[in-house]
């Protein structure tokens, strides 16, 4: 199956160079094309679960431990950034929150898809990490992208059981659990505030993430469950 894919005139042979209708071409193909291929295609239970977000305002920590409540809250919310490369037109970080990382393509209310992430993270011991991979030390052109390597040592690390008895302390906006040490990542970027030479200056970008959060989830409100709402910033942090 090809999508978006032209072929070379008068003959059934495709054209993969050509992007005049554009860049974004697919092709499917079933598995056994592939020789290495893991028959039948099927995993266990994952033991963790990571929701990979890019904070364009520098507030949120490179690696946090949710709870149930805030796993619900935070799928539903969908919170990243568009960044350049990503949308043609996209020449810096946008703010954009995208229901269950993948609204147009859920049928259902966001908050039956939570619900039942939630279920399932109970009965098996799920563990679930939000993973930030953008800005550190200040917002998108003030601080910098947090490195690669360190968010891949942080990846590992929770993959590997380092971070199940580790002591933690919680970020007092988000309620999100911050590792206070990860193994090959330095300690004094796991707490975003200590990356910020102007403390005052995270403080209220964190404040205005935390309402944008609460904004978007007004939507959802109405079908949200006490636990799901237990999972939302609390501005009045900050106030």
């Amino acid at each position: 199956i090809l999508e978006n894919t032209l072929f070379y005139p008068g003959t059934n042979t495709v054209d993969y160079s050509n992007c005049s209708i554009t860049e974004n071409t697919r092709v499917s193909y079933p598995l056994k094309n592939v020789k290495n291929a893991k028959l039948p295609s099927t995993g266990g239970i994952p033991k963790n679960i990571f929701f990979l977000t890019c904070d364009a305002n520098g507030v949120l920590p490179p690696i946090s431990k949710l709870t149930v409540g805030q796993a619900m809250y935070h799928f539903i919310s969908g919170y990243t950034a568009k960044v350049a490369g990503t949308e043609a037109g996209i020449t810096e970080p946008v703010t954009v929150f995208s229901a269950c990382f993948g609204a147009p393509f859920m049928p259902l209310h966001p908050t039956k898809y939570a619900e039942l992430l939630g279920e399932k993270m109970v009965k098996h011991g799920v563990n679930i990490w939000l993973i930030n991979t953008g800005w550190s030390g200040g917002a998108y052109g003030t601080g910098s992208r947090i490195k690669l390597k360190y968010t891949r040592a942080m990846i590992t690390a929770a993959l590997n059981g380092e971070l199940d008895d580790v002591e933690y302390f919680k970020q007092p906006v988000f309620g999100l659990k911050i590792p206070l040490q990860v193994p090959n990542v330095p300690d004094e970027i796991l707490d975003p505030r200590n990356t910020w030479s102007d403390k005052n200056g995270y403080d209220i970008q964190a404040e205005k993430l935390a309402i944008k959060f609460n904004d978007n989830f007004e939507e959802f409100k109405e079908f949200a469950n006490d636990e799901i709402m237990e999972g939302s910033p609390n501005v009045a942090q900050l106030i």
